[in-house]
């Protein structure tokens, strides 16, 4: 995620300084005040997503009821929001990138629109009682329409309605000031975005927010999702006109406290000191090290709440476990570099769990696995740096003396695979005479990044999840799995995550061992029994507490508010979910499980069709 310009700004004066607990917790109670229903912030790992491989914004979690479904909580909600952004983990380590934030966000379902949205940002930004942020240091963005959508005059009226001068106010256009939609076609509208002013002088005479030179910073974003963008490409009014908003916490700390990058706020200066002990190094000294400090703290923060999740992820070679691989062993190389003791990640990550643990409840429960986790993927990682010199010392009996340069494919294969640094590798070779081809390196570092990105594209474009009628039947198909699992291995037995296309489910549950086939055909037997009963899947809402003691079961810990839907299926399910379903169990047609395996250490994985 990029938080600011290159450009690091200095105190503004007249700015009020905040910890980052005070502002959360100055924001949650503005918009209770305002009666929205705060509601936890949910996992890091999306809930029947597969677009996506993490919670990537605040709104992410929220998409069904921004389509139109009732939220338990109402239709006014507010929240804080862990979110997960990892297109870019080669650009930290500069002052601009971070890839775990959080996400402050309120929420209207259908609710107010932008007279109360754009009042109530201007009341929390600017009074005394709130931010105090000055008035005049104040700017804001609003749509200057085109040929789907008119221009934003209404957002552009509430503004000058505040006593905002003209001047202060920029029309830009669609890329600037519209979301959406996530995909093809879906919600989306125009937004009013409000940035605060650094004090640098313009860039030039039409400097504006859409220049990003670094004058004035994003602070919050208000999107009015008052369109549906159909396939023939026509933007339809919405029905239900909803509100969804986002204030960045880190970047706002970072406003708020005065300083130029969210490494130097008191989010990270606890990591920080624990990584100068570590390495007998200072932050802030040298350009390198400083990068190294940064690459550290940020990618062993992001794996703790990966690890700490109740989704129960693992380092591992395949999508969440994969990119957690590769900040743990990324944090790893760099601390090397710096001085830092093998073994050292979980004395980090425990810095990371003492700061969190009021916040996100469960880095405490899994502190545990955490930690031994970490020490685990390191220890991995030291073996596999150690192979790596190993294939290094064959590269170079394979080149012998003909050729005294390493071609770039080759030092990337050493880069990707192994996680040695071209600098890494340009040692080692000029220690033995050799030189390493860094434009051919490049390229293919370049050719890996399109590749990278690509994929991540094709994610996110999807990011609104998919609640096809497909999916509905196999997301319903995953409650009957989990009550046959229980019921064939025991009530010990939990679910530990799950991933839903249109064509397929896939379930993970906690279990020690790989299930005998005879338990899988009795397994598959049940799930079609409860098919071909065709009961009425009944939804019902009520409060978390009410729910469980029904028998209800569920992620309590992690996912729920103080009102929940209940979903039950005949006598054979009953479970806490707000996922897309079908009406009645007979729609799902015959299951069929396809595979069984391993998915991490006391977790198995089923995958199952419907035909």
């Amino acid at each position: 995620m990029l938080l600011f310009s290159e450009n690091p700004h200095t105190k503004i004066k007249g700015v009020l300084y905040l910890k980052a607990n005070e502002l959360r917790e100055k924001f949650l109670s503005f918009f209770r005040e305002k009666r929205h229903a705060v509601i936890p912030s949910a996992s890091v790992i999306p809930e029947n997503d597969p677009t996506v491989l993490f919670t990537t914004a605040g709104m992410h979690p929220l998409v069904p009821y921004l389509l139109g479904a009732k939220h338990p909580d109402g239709t006014r909600l507010t929240d804080v929001q862990k979110c997960i952004r990892t297109v870019d983990i080669d650009e930290v380590g500069d002052a601009t990138h971070c890839t775990f934030f959080e996400m402050l966000g309120n929420w209207s379902l259908g609710d107010y629109f932008k007279k109360e949205a754009i009042a109530w940002s201007w009341e929390f930004l600017t009074s005394e009682k709130w931010l105090g942020i000055p008035k005049e240091k104040l700017y804001f963005s609003v749509f200057a329409g085109d040929e789907n959508a008119p221009r934003d005059m209404e957002s552009y009226e509430q503004w000058r309605s505040k006593g905002v001068a003209e001047d202060h106010i920029f029309f830009l256009p669609k890329e600037n000031n519209w979301w959406g939609p996530a995909g093809i076609t879906g919600p989306c509208g125009p937004d009013t975005e409000m940035f605060i002013d650094t004090g640098k002088e313009k860039c030039s005479p039409d400097c504006s927010p859409a220049c990003n030179c670094g004058k004035y910073v994003e602070i919050w974003n208000d999107v009015f999702m008052e369109y549906n963008k159909t396939a023939g490409g026509i933007f339809e009014p919405l029905r239900q006109k909803n509100v969804d908003t986002g204030m960045g916490l880190d970047r706002t700390i970072a406003i708020l406290q005065g300083v130029g990058s969210v490494y130097d706020t008191d989010l990270y200066r606890d990591i920080m000191a624990k990584i100068s002990q570590l390495s007998d190094k200072q932050y802030g000294q040298e350009e390198e090290t400083t990068k190294a400090f940064r690459i550290v703290a940020d990618h062993i923060r992001t794996a703790t709440f990966i690890l700490g999740d109740e989704k129960g992820v693992t380092p591992s070679n395949v999508d969440q476990g994969y990119v957690l691989r590769r900040l743990i062993r990324r944090a790893v190389r760099f601390g090397l570099q710096i001085g830092i003791p093998e073994g050292s990640t979980p004395e980090i990550a425990d810095v990371v769990i003492r700061q969190y643990r009021s916040v996100y409840s469960e880095l405490g429960r899994n502190e545990e696995f955490i930690k031994r986790e970490l020490a685990l993927e390191e220890e991995r990682f030291q073996r596999t740096i150690r192979q790596g010199l190993k294939e290094f010392e064959k590269l170079i009996g394979r080149l012998g003396e003909a050729s005294r340069m390493i071609d770039g494919q080759s030092v990337f294969h050493l880069y990707d695979t192994f996680g040695f640094p071209i600098e890494f590798t340009q040692e080692l070779a000029s220690e033995k005479g050799y030189t390493v081809d860094v434009e051919g390196f490049q390229e293919s570092f370049r050719h890996h990044q399109e590749i990278s990105h690509a994929g991540a594209s094709q994610r996110f474009k999807g990011g609104l999840a998919d609640h096809t009628v497909e999916t509905a039947r196999l997301h319903t198909a995953t409650h009957l799995l989990h009550a046959a699992l229980r019921k064939v291995l025991g009530e010990e037995v939990a679910q530990k995550g799950s991933n839903i296309t249109a064509e397929r489910l896939r379930f993970d549950f906690s279990f020690p061992r790989k299930l005998t086939r005879e338990e899988l055909t009795e397994v598959e037997r049940l799930v079609n029994e409860a098919i071909q009963s065709d009961a009425e899947i009944i939804c019902e809402e009520m409060p978390l507490e009410e729910a469980q003691k029904s028998g209800a079961i569920g992620l309590f810990e992690s996912k729920y508010g103080n009102m929940v839907k209940v979903y039950t299926m005949g006598q054979f399910s009953r479970e806490i979910c707000g996922g897309p379903h079908a009406d009645r169990t007979g729609e799902l047609g015959k299951f069929k499980i396809k595979k069984e395996e391993s998915s991490s250490a006391g977790v198995r994985r089923i995958k199952a069709v419907l035909e």
